[in-house]
């Protein structure tokens, strides 16, 4: 059958518009050196697997002091990407302030919620509805030098045994460093106790009992035991590490590449605590999930994105490459990974961490809890009366926030 002239013209004029169609997403992220390489590995991997379907993703990398804000400022007013990846402690704020995060609940099923570790997932999840995919998690574990301690401790028993000799060098050395004024850090040792920022509700609970108990046991350490420096930072921390005149260090994967190629270290436990009855320390786990922005329009492709970034294809080369732990379980199982002294490490230490709170109150209790643990660090305060003075500002905050339309 002959076509006319007219309709070959008409062929040929939309021929170029088919080929070209294309649904462009875009995936914002704070990722330098490792992390993003990693990260665009996963993006050229995904466009190579889906360059018949029309889709693609382009990545825009956003300096990460900067991050959130932006996240806040643009995604709302529809001028953000289709996909970004955030942090866990921004989740409940995002999602009381609207039209940031797409809720996830439609597209997922069991098979995808199972594949993640549980601590992970309850991380994105904010009151009974997941906002984003787990990525990777992060916590904080023992780091020792093997040179100074040739077993690292199981408990905190075994820790002061440990830590006599090694307190006895001198005041220039210590056995144990970490920021244990910053809350962030002494969180694993409140959680042993039993402790906790909020109660159900979320009501704030600063000034429990328990929270005073693991206070007192950090002063012991500090004065009577002397197995922490009386002037903690995240630089002496590591000044004192590699100078080899600190055995031991909590820290988390961040910290390792501080670390001195002169000095072979080792990872292990945190230990449990004598103290609370033989109970794990649990720090907190602090997760990145990858989210679909609540105004793209393109959900559906996003969601296809999120799924292949945090599912077995991404999780692979966020660890290799990325050098992240993945959130995504079965991972660890490969026979690259798991050969990982690193990586596995850090697995094992997230069975007894426990998800940072997402809650949008958790953002008013860091301020003052800065104020009450260096208070009573410095003797300006008993725990008791300084984590009441935090318990009575977080909830004037808090009220503050409830009473906002």
């Amino acid at each position: 059958m002959r076509r006319s002239p007219l309709l070959l013209a008409l062929l040929l004029l939309t021929l170029p518009l088919a080929v070209h169609a294309q649904t462009e997403l875009q995936v914002w992220h704070g990722y330098r050196a490792a992390e993003r390489a990693g990260l665009e590995k996963v993006v050229a991997a995904y466009n190579t697997a889906k360059a018949s379907s029309g889709v693609k993703v382009s990545l825009r990398a956003i300096p990460s002091d900067a991050f959130t804000d932006k996240i806040t400022a643009a995604v709302p007013r529809g001028v953000g990407p289709d996909v970004f990846i955030f942090p866990q402690d921004r989740l409940g704020g995002w999602v009381e302030s609207g039209n940031t995060l797409e809720p996830l609940d439609f597209f997922l099923d069991d098979a995808t919620r199972k594949r993640f570790l549980p601590t992970t997932l309850e991380a994105m999840t904010y009151r009974g509805s997941v906002y984003g995919l787990p990525l990777n998690f992060k916590v904080i574990t023992l780091i020792y030098n093997k040179k100074l301690v040739a077993k690292p401790p199981k408990t905190t028993g075994e820790l002061a045994t440990v830590c006599k000799p090694l307190a006895a060098k001198g005041a220039d050395s210590t056995c144990l460093v970490y920021p244990y004024t910053d809350f962030y850090y002494h969180a694993a040792l409140m959680n042993a106790f039993g402790g906790r920022v909020f109660d159900p509700g979320p009501t704030p609970r600063l000034d429990a009992p328990e929270n005073v108990k693991a206070l007192e046991l950090l002063l012991r350490w500090v004065d009577k035991d002397r197995l922490l420096p009386r002037e903690p930072s995240t630089v002496l921390t590591t000044s004192l590490f590699n100078a080899g005149k600190a055995a031991m260090v909590f820290s988390g994967p961040w910290f390792l590449g501080e670390i001195s190629p002169e000095i072979d270290y080792g990872l292990a436990p945190l230990p449990t605590v004598d103290e609370a009855g033989g109970k794990p320390m649990k720090p907190w786990m602090t997760v990145e999930g990858v989210a679909v922005a609540a105004p793209s329009k393109n959900k559906e492709a996003a969601y296809d994105f999120v799924s292949f970034l945090t599912g077995p294809e991404g999780a692979k080369l966020m660890a290799l490459v990325g050098r992240q732990n993945p959130a995504f379980e079965p991972v660890y199982k490969d026979p690259e990974i798991a050969k990982d002294t690193t990586l596995a490490a850090f697995r094992a230490q997230a069975e007894t961490a426990i998800p940072m709170p997402n809650v949008a109150e958790m953002t008013m209790v860091w301020s003052p809890m800065t104020t009450a643990m260096n208070a009573i660090v410095r003797k300006a305060s008993a725990p008791k009366t300084a984590l009441q003075d935090a318990q009575k500002a977080v909830q004037k905050d808090v009220a503050s926030l409830r009473k906002k339309p």
